[in-house]
């Protein structure tokens, strides 16, 4: 198929191809052809892509015949087993037209296909530096639904066909591990694409099938603890090496430090136990008795413990045999105690005043965890968790690194300044590090009146130092000269430069600062900070839940007022929906529904396109009725709002 064959298609799109033409021959390009397709064509050519490559040039190298239709790569993969189901499904609606449904992991190879498209264009690997621009590629690229068509593609052999791809995600991480891929006809309009909402399920169903699929071991782990649990009160942790379950009464006899302490050692427990190599949770093996275990890791006999019933798993357990730096013999013969599944009683290690008793949980065969049901040993036997314990949701990679920073930096009673935009939660951290504060709040114009408690050490938080009058910056300045280790924490949000006397303070405090990322910056934080921040729902009724299309909204948006306006989101659903069922990207607000712009907007665009969706929220999402309030035909709507989607 040669550029020269092509079907009646839209205007825009037949300019579209001139300027591919044009560029394909090198010469200057006209005015309006949008920057991102360009920069695909110039992508290709860095490449070393041949436009005019035969159909059997972009198939595996080797291959001697075509496989039929179905056929799927040698290397089955978690998502193809998850998806398999759904797509084999789904492939009846396809007809037996000129079309195709095609299945892609992350690096888009192609694991599975049915149909055909013209110039039967499904190949094993749609990733750019092999086809060139694709809808697979820039959905993987973007985390969003995309569509390339006809001259849009690099290949002439796509020059007739439209495509859309969308990606399929992590149902944990939200990390994309593939698409779903439709191709067809070139359409005579570019958008949507008529299977755009067929795509959307099949990649919806496929994520809800790896959810029904993700770690069966960690869900019975979950399932003991719980168990465990059931009794109001109760002191009880879980642990399986890389998860951990703590109930409020075991928070309050064991600090983090210890939890973690007896996670690291149970870690390496696991290890040993599985001879170095061995995938964590494959279970134990060994036949030593628990009350050599105790004595073997602590010097201190366990005690079977009749009064608990086989399978009531308790995290606590887990983490007291890892307190310990247990290695060698003694990890073999905690493993063998773990092996036998029988509830035992142990001593935790010194400093910590409480007694365990542990259940291995066993799945499959094999044990994968413990649930600990803890016991303080006397009165006043509860660890003040202090200061250092941190809360606060998020396990991205910027948030983990920030809040650790901070947890260390708060071991030593000297200043700390926090940084961050509005709403990153400076204060809880602050809150979170020192429980115990004066505050004083500069933005409510309250002086610095306790800095006399500072200098006798009581721990003082001011916030928005930015706000700060000058004499009491002054004040606060010449107090840490005389005292360098006073107990203060600061938080300050940038915006307009300091002055000179804030500016020494920062610089005095600069040594000791951390700086929170905007949510922005962690959106797989998201759906954990959803969950955190959920009202408690009230007797008989469900706790919120989102689907999938409102989860990859909130994880879209920019959220300019970061985790202040994430709460008030959650807040207003939770006291103001009509409706049950999981929250629908329909009932979000419209900034948030309609996902931030594609492409960088002009002013008057950015100002045209919040006055529109003030307008749709006006009107309750009636399009009809917001371009009517607004003076302009329904269609111009539609165009204005498809071209801030880019």
């Amino acid at each position: 198929m040669t550029t020269a064959e092509h079907l009646p298609v839209h205007p825009a799109l037949a300019s579209l191809r001139r300027a591919r033409e044009l560029f394909l021959e090198g010469r200057q390009l006209p005015d309006g052809v949008p920057e991102e397709i360009v920069a695909a064509w110039r992508r290709a050519r860095f490449f070393g892509l041949r436009h005019d490559v035969p159909d059997s040039a972009t198939e595996a190298p080797g291959r001697a015949t075509d496989p039929p239709r179905n056929a799927v790569r040698p290397d089955e993969s978690a998502l193809l087993a998850a998806a398999r189901p759904v797509l084999e499904r789904l492939a009846p609606a396809m007809g037996t037209g000129w079309t195709a449904l095609l299945l892609t992991d992350e690096r888009l190879r192609v694991l599975w296909a049915t149909g055909c498209a013209p110039g039967d264009p499904c190949c094993e690997d749609l990733s750019e530096q092999v086809v060139g621009n694709n809808s697979a590629a820039l959905a993987v690229r973007t985390r969003r639904r995309a569509e390339v068509h006809g001259p849009e593609h690099f290949l002439d052999l796509w020059q007739n066909v439209s495509a859309v791809s969308v990606p399929v995600l992590a149902p944990e991480t939200g990390r994309t591990v593939g698409t779903v891929t439709v191709t067809t006809g070139l359409r005579a309009e570019c958008a949507p694409h008529p299977w755009a909402s067929l795509a959307e399920a099949a990649a919806g169903a496929v994520e809800a099938e790896l959810l029904a699929r993700s770690r069966p071991a960690e869900r019975a782990l979950l399932d003991a603890y719980l168990r465990a649990a059931r009794e109001q009160g109760r002191a009880v942790v879980a642990l399986d090496g890389r998860n951990r379950l703590v109930s409020e009464a075991a928070g309050r006899l064991l600090s983090p430090e210890g939890v973690d302490a007896l996670e690291r050692g149970f870690a390496g427990l696991l290890r040993d136990a599985n001879g170095g190599g061995r995938p964590r949770g494959e279970g134990f093996s060994g036949t030593t008795q628990p009350e050599a275990v105790a004595e073997a890791v602590w010097g201190t006999a366990a005690e079977p413990d009749p009064g608990v019933a086989p399978g009531a798993v308790s995290e606590g357990a887990r983490e007291a045999v890892s307190e310990g730096s247990v290695t060698g013999a003694a990890a073999a013969a905690a493993a063998a105690a773990a092996a036998a599944a029988d509830p035992y009683r142990i001593r935790l290690p010194d400093g910590v005043r409480c007694s365990a008793t542990v259940t291995p949980v066993a799945h499959r065969g094999s044990v994968i965890g413990v649930v600990a049901v803890l016991e303080p040993l006397g009165a006043g036997a509860a660890v003040s968790v202090g200061r250092g314990v941190v809360a606060l949701a998020g396990h991205s990679v910027p948030w983990r690194h920030a809040v650790g920073r901070a947890t260390e930096l708060a071991r030593s009673p000297e200043p700390l300044l926090i940084v961050g935009e509005r709403g990153t939660g400076k204060t809880a951290l602050a809150h979170e590090l020192a429980p115990e504060l004066l505050v004083v709040d500069a933005a409510e114009g309250e002086p610095v009146s306790l800095l006399d408690e500072l200098a006798e050490g009581h721990a003082l938080l001011i916030r928005h130092a930015e706000r700060l009058a000058q004499p009491d910056t002054a004040t606060l300045n010449s107090l840490l000269e005389t005292h360098p280790g006073a107990p203060l924490l600061v938080t300050y949000t940038p915006g307009t430069p300091p002055g000179p006397c804030l500016q020494r303070l920062l610089d005095t405090l600069a040594a000791r600062s951390v700086t929170l990322p905007a949510l922005r910056e962690r959106p797989e934080d998201i759906r954990e900070l959803l969950t955190a921040l959920a009202p408690k729902p009230a007797p008989g009724q469900p706790p919120l839940t989102w689907t999938l299309d409102a989860l990859r909204a909130l994880e879209q948006h920019p959220w300019p007022g970061n985790a202040t306006e994430l709460v008030h989101l959650v807040r207003a659903l939770a006291e103001h929906r009509r409706v049950s069922g999981p929250v629908r990207r329909a009932e979000l607000p419209d900034a948030v529904r309609e996902g931030p712009a594609a492409r960088r907007l002009s002013p008057m665009e950015h100002a045209e396109r919040s006055a529109i969706l003030e307008a749709l929220r006006r009107n309750g999402g009636n399009k009809a009725r917001t371009a009517a309030s607004l003076g302009i035909a329904r269609a111009t709507l539609y165009r204005k709002l498809r071209g801030y989607r880019g």
